[in-house]
């Protein structure tokens, strides 16, 4: 749940400069949020955040958790990718982020190895960054270093086109990183366009009151908000 203007005011007394925000998609994990719009976004920004957007949609159909099964990519991955990716840009609008933003596809864990999967997967991801990248949006992606990540960094290195321009990858416990991630090794997404997650579902307190984060390192682009 997005937190209340309030909480976002209160944590500016902690080390955090930027805050990650759920706000399209139907695989996430809170899909109703009354707080999140156009407001909301003016004031976190007013208050000096820089903002993450994430998007949320689809699952590969061989994802790790049992509940993201529930939003499996379907038979047309293509056009599937390509619907979310417009919905994707139409959320956006919606709640004041402008053009040259990234929007971060959420791509939880899945078993890449697995080439059936693989290719609907990397279809529908393509699929998405062709249409954000054609309204004049930035796509990024996000998933798990060995999975997701992987398989982007594969697919690069056998030259598929359509790919996410920034990547954010999740390898926990492990120190905050952004140029030594083994799988990234190399000319893939430079480190001007990774972000590191390096906890996960960590509680901390700032300003008396209390949120259950993941932490990252970012060094990439972030929402522009009208």
């Amino acid at each position: 749940m997005t937190p209340s203007l309030d909480t976002m005011r209160r944590w500016r007394s902690s080390k955090y400069g930027a805050v990650g925000v759920y706000y399209g998609g139907r695989g996430r994990a809170c899909p109703h949020q009354p707080r999140l719009g156009h407001r909301w976004m003016k004031e976190v920004q007013r208050l000096g955040w820089r903002v993450l957007p994430v998007y949320v949609g689809s699952q590969s159909p061989c994802a790790v958790a049992g509940l993201k099964k529930t939003y499996r990519i379907g038979r047309h991955a293509w056009r599937q990718g390509a619907q979310e990716g417009r919905a994707a840009v139409r959320r956006a609008r919606a709640v004041g982020i402008r053009a040259g933003s990234p929007l971060y596809l959420d791509m939880e864990a899945y078993k890449y190895r697995q080439k059936k999967c693989a290719r609907t997967t990397l279809t529908f991801v393509r699929g998405w960054d062709r249409q954000v990248r054609g309204k004049g949006y930035v796509p990024g992606f996000y998933s798990s270093a060995d999975s997701g990540v992987a398989h982007m960094r594969a697919a690069a290195r056998a030259g598929a086109r359509d790919l996410p321009s920034v990547i954010w990858f999740a390898r926990w416990h492990t120190r905050p990183r952004l140029a030594r991630e083994p799988v990234l090794r190399g000319s893939a997404w430079s480190s001007r366009r990774r972000i590191h997650q390096y906890a996960g579902n960590v509680k901390e307190r700032h300003g008396g009151r209390t949120l259950v984060i993941d932490r990252n390192l970012v060094h990439a682009p972030v929402a522009r908000i009208r």
